[in-house]
C-alpha cells in the first residue's frame, strides 16, 4: 500500500481519516485556486475542485504516495454555498438554510503517480426553522467561517437544528470515509 497523504488542514478531515485506522501524514500547499467554471453543474463543483487540488500535489508527490484531496459544498436549490466571508455572511447563509432541505456534496480525488480516481458523495440535510437568536448565538460562539454553508453538523447548530439526514453523516462533516475505505480496498488493494 502507498503512503497516504491527506491534503487538508481541516481538523475534521484529519479526525475522520484517522477513524479508518490508516497511517497518513498531512501535507498542505497554500494558494491553490478553487475557482470553477460558472456553467459547471452544481453537483459537479466539489469533485472538479478536488481534482484541481490534486493537480497541484501531483508535481511534488513521490512514487510511493497516494494523495487524498477533497472539497465540500453546500447546495440549496441551485445556489452553491462555500465558506462565508464574515459573520454577517454566515448569518445570511444560515437564514437561507433555515427550515429547508439542502445537499452537502463532497468531491474526493485519490491520486498516485499511476492513476487518479474521483467521486462525489451527496447527503440531504434538513434544518428546522432557526430563530434569529439561535443563528446569532451559533455564529458568535462558533465562528463557522471555515465551513461550507456556515455550519458544522457536529457542533451546537447540528445538535439543535438538524431534523433529518439522508446519506452519510461523515460526508456532511467533510469527508465520506466509508466511500474512501471502499475505493482504497477495491481499487488500491488496501487490506484492513
Amino acid at each position: 500500500m502507498k503512503h497516504i497523504i491527506l491534503a487538508s488542514n481541516s481538523p475534521r478531515r484529519k479526525e475522520l481519516l484517522a477513524g479508518l485506522d490508516v497511517d497518513f501524514e498531512v501535507r498542505v500547499l497554500d494558494g491553490i485556486d478553487e475557482s470553477y467554471p460558472a456553467e459547471l453543474p452544481v453537483e459537479d463543483i466539489a469533485e472538479y475542485i478536488s481534482r484541481k487540488k490534486a493537480v497541484a500535489y501531483r508535481e511534488t508527490m513521490g512514487d510511493d504516495e497516494l494523495v487524498i484531496t477533497a472539497d465540500t459544498v453546500v447546495v440549496l436549490g441551485r445556489q452553491v454555498m462555500g465558506k462565508p466571508k464574515d459573520d454577517a455572511d454566515a448569518c445570511r447563509m444560515l437564514r437561507l438554510l433555515s427550515g429547508q432541505v439542502h445537499q452537502v456534496i463532497t468531491g474526493v480525488t485519490l491520486t498516485t503517480r499511476e492513476r487518479q480516481r474521483s467521486f462525489s458523495v451527496k447527503t440531504d440535510v434538513t434544518f428546522k426553522a432557526l430563530s434569529e437568536q439561535e443563528i446569532n448565538y451559533y455564529v458568535s460562539r462558533y465562528h463557522p467561517l471555515d465551513k461550507a454553508g456556515a455550519y458544522g453538523i457536529q457542533e451546537w447548530i447540528g445538535h439543535i437544528g438538524v431534523t433529518g439526514l439522508n446519506g452519510s453523516y461523515y460526508n456532511v462533516m467533510g469527508l465520506p470515509v466509508q466511500r474512501i475505505y471502499e475505493v482504497l480496498k477495491s481499487e488500491y488493494l488496501w487490506n484492513k
